[in-house]
């Protein structure tokens, strides 16, 4: 595993994408040898277009990045790779003539075009198919071994098994005194596992015991992590597998003495700056589009444009955040305060066209000028519900340290939801944005959150 962006990334995936780059630019590389009447050297340099075949490159890869092909590796059908492949290339293709449209000398040669996305419509599927197949199995060099019968641990198992490019390989568990039904099998008990590691060789062990106390091999730990094999904590695997923070697993004692959690000033104070910097920014920019978006609100249903409502900020403190109106007027008159839901009828026609463009939130940049909000960080809830759920889930007022976002690390890896399972899996990716909280993190948010919205991903 990589660690980039304060996020845990497959090597598998860095390898992948890296390799897709030097594939593309070849096959537009080959097509200028075999379509060109010139030298290809002196069109793509001295000529300097070579920068018209990076843009390319650039295109294609963007558009596999847009269909999930790095974030999900696996190949569920040849011939859906080979249409995802065709889309990534055409709308390539499409950018480029549109880009030509407005500039002609941003063309490229319109053979050197046709052949090089001929190559890689080609290549790149059998070249996806090879390395699912034989590449990704060449880079599991993790030969995990699980300590303990924790729920956690059956988590990871799942998560690890459906993930092959992690480069984990369970070997199997050991059981704390009874087996249990995990998918992988018991290799022995608590006391075995000297024996165990000496037999299976393990490269890392998980250890994930629901009792530790006076049970954990201490002594046969010791001995074997000098050996080389590194033990790390089941909630540790879970947080680079799954990308969120095990509330589950966390003691008080783990947060007050932890010397990585965030929020750090520095990083906090840097954070305060370039949200007011792009809230700015995208404040005019969004100018037309918010004048096209009152307008249609306006027309579509009767009361006002904007909506105003009393959302929970930084350390508690309650602000007004303003949305274009998606609702019909008075809807929760009758029922109170209550999440929005697939279908939810109280959602006007034009405002379900907002909700899935997000157009609706466009006057929260209002918010992150005055200082409410940033761009980046978890989503501000409504008060009847923070207290609601701070009630039921432990740690929950933990994540009003940070300035509330427009978008977050919860947004761009769980779906919306309107249960305390969602709430509560929400707050552990809010957990795992404080713990981690840097500009680098933010950027990687705000980059991902424009392949959601473009997507109309999450919305309800």
């Amino acid at each position: 595993m990589i660690r980039l962006f304060r996020v845990f990334i497959p090597a598998s995936v860095v390898a992948l994408l890296l390799s897709e780059i030097v594939l593309v630019m070849a096959c537009y590389g080959a097509a200028s040898f075999f379509t060109l009447s010139e030298d290809p050297s002196v069109y793509l340099f001295a000529e300097e277009n070579y920068w018209k075949v990076l843009l390319v490159v650039g295109l294609v890869i963007l558009g596999l990045y847009f269909q999930d092909l790095y974030s999900d590796l696996r190949i569920a059908s040849r011939i859906l790779l080979v249409q995802e492949v065709c889309l990534a290339v055409g709308s390539a293709l499409l950018t480029m003539a549109f880009l030509g449209y407005l500039r002609p000398d941003m063309l490229l040669g319109r053979w050197l075009m046709i052949v090089g996305s001929l190559g890689v419509v080609v290549l790149l599927p059998l070249w996806r198919i090879f390395f699912w197949k034989y590449v990704i199995v060449a880079l599991r060099s993790e030969r995990v071994l699980l300590l303990g019968n924790s729920s956690i641990l059956s988590e990871v198992i799942s998560e690890l098994v459906s993930r092959p490019e992690f480069g984990y390989s369970i070997l199997g568990y050991i059981c704390e005194e009874q087996p249990c039904d995990f998918p992988v099998p018991c290799l022995g008990t608590v006391s075995d596992v000297a024996k165990v590691c000496e037999e299976h060789k393990p490269t890392r062990i998980v250890v994930g015991m629901a009792e530790r106390r006076n049970r954990l091999p201490l002594q046969d730990l010791l001995e074997i992590r000098f050996t080389g094999v590194l033990i790390e904590d089941a909630a540790d695997t879970y947080e680079m597998a799954m990308r969120r923070v095990c509330s589950r697993k966390i003691q008080p004692s783990q947060l007050i003495f932890s010397s990585v959690l965030g929020p750090r000033p520095q990083a906090i104070a840097l954070q305060n700056f370039y949200s007011l910097l792009l809230g700015a920014i995208g404040l005019v920019l969004a100018v037309p589009f918010m004048l096209a978006t009152a307008i249609a609100v306006k027309l579509s249903s009767k009361g006002p444009v904007l909506y105003r409502q009393r959302r929970v900020g930084l350390n508690g403190r309650v602000f007004t955040l303003y949305k274009f109106r998606s609702m019909y007027v008075d809807a929760e008159a009758r029922t109170g305060a209550v999440w929005a839901k697939i279908g939810d009828p109280r959602i006007t026609p034009i405002g379900r066209w907002l909700r899935k463009l997000r157009l609706d939130e466009l006057p929260q940049l209002w918010n992150v000028v005055k200082g409410d909000m940033g761009v980046v960080g978890p989503r501000p809830e409504r008060p009847e519900f923070v207290d609601l759920l701070a009630h039921q889930i432990p740690y929950y007022r933990q994540r009003l340290a940070v300035k509330p976002g427009i978008t977050g690390w919860a947004q761009i890896n769980h779906k919306y939801g309107d249960t305390e399972l969602d709430a509560m899996i929400k707050l552990e990716y809010d957990l795992y944005y404080i713990k981690n909280v840097a500009p680098a993190l933010d950027f990687y948010i705000i980059f991902h959150t424009l392949k959601v919205m473009l997507l109309s991903r999450g919305a309800q």
